[in-house]
Parts: structure tokens; sequence; C-alpha cells
């Protein structure tokens, strides 16, 4: 099977620094694999409301770029989620495709979490700060997302820049994005 990575752009800077060493690893990824990138701000999710506890009717089918964006996510065997840091976590157009994420797990006929499961989530990250354990809150909102929908983890790429092309001086981040999806095979 052909592995279909989806790359969900989370900055609100367009072109910026992740997006940029995102696209660097994609470079790498074999022939056979299908790569789709949806940028966030062009797909713009309402706040999330929880109504877990309103009723037992569950959430309703998602429509709108919603729709769109649950489409793909359920038809990718990898997530990539290309974030900025921003104040030690993942933007606000990523964590509010998250936040979807927990109605989507509630919609009468999705099977979210089951479906799920066995994927591979990935990070792709840039920040400004020379120590990278200031990424650490966005490295494990991911991982534990990952791991409470039985996703595979496949790590994050960590990159540092603040202005617009800063990424390409980053030598260690450039080498690590060419070895990023290593592990990746694809079968035809």
């Amino acid at each position: 099977m052909n592995r279909r990575f989806l790359f969900l752009l989370g900055s609100s800077r367009a072109d910026g620094n992740t997006e940029a060493l995102a696209r660097l690893a994609a470079e790498q990824l074999p022939a056979g694999a299908d790569r789709r990138w949806l940028d966030l701000t062009a797909h713009p999710l309402p706040d999330f409301v929880d109504l877990r506890h309103d009723d037992d009717s569950g959430y309703p089918p998602p429509t709108g770029h919603a729709a769109t964006l649950l489409d793909a996510t359920l038809d990718a065997t990898d997530l990539v989620i290309a974030s900025p840091l921003y104040w030690y976590s993942v933007s606000t157009s990523t964590k509010r495709y998250l936040d979807h994420w927990s109605g989507w797990m509630r919609v009468p006929g999705v099977d979210f979490k089951p479906r799920m499961a066995g994927r591979t989530l990935w990070g792709v990250s840039t920040l400004a700060d020379a120590d990278r354990s200031v990424a650490d809150p966005l490295v494990g909102t991911l991982r534990n997302t990952a791991a409470y929908l039985k996703m595979q983890w496949g790590g994050v790429l960590l990159g540092n820049g603040t202005r617009p092309g800063d990424i390409h001086h980053d030598e260690q981040a450039l080498t690590e994005a060419k070895e990023f999806f290593r592990s990746v095979t694809v079968t035809r």
C-alpha cells in the first residue's frame, strides 16, 4: 500500500521556516509516497464547542472546512503537523484542528478513533531558541495525541529560525530533514 502523507501547515505566516523545513523533509520521501498539503489558515475552523454532555445524540457530521479536514485526515496513512513553536506549544490553528478531533470521535458512523489507530503522526516545528528543550511541550502534545489514538509516533523534526528564511542557516535541521522520514517504506 502506498503511504499517503498529509502535511498540515499551522503557521500564521505563509512560506515560513516551518513549512520550508517540512517541504525539505518531504522531498526525501520515496517516489511512491503521496503528498497532500493543507494550510490550516486557508481552511479555518470555528472554535471547538464541547457537546459531550449536552445529550446522547453525538456530534453532527462536519461541514465545510471541517469536512475537508476530516476527509483528508482519514485518507492519510501519515499525518505531519507542521506548526511553529508558539508560546511553547502548537499554533492556534493547529490546536483548534486537534480540538476538533474530540468531536470527530463522537460523530456517529465516522469511527474516528479506531480508524486513526495504526497511522503515523509526525511533527515539524521551528523555534527561536537554541535550546531545543523549550519545544518539549509541543512534542508532548503530539506524542500524547498519537498515544491516545493508538497511532504510531514518528517524532518531531526541529529547526531554528525567527525571520523568514532563517531555517536555511540551521545546518543541523537541514541534515536531520534529509533523514527524518527514513523509517518510511513504500510498497506497491
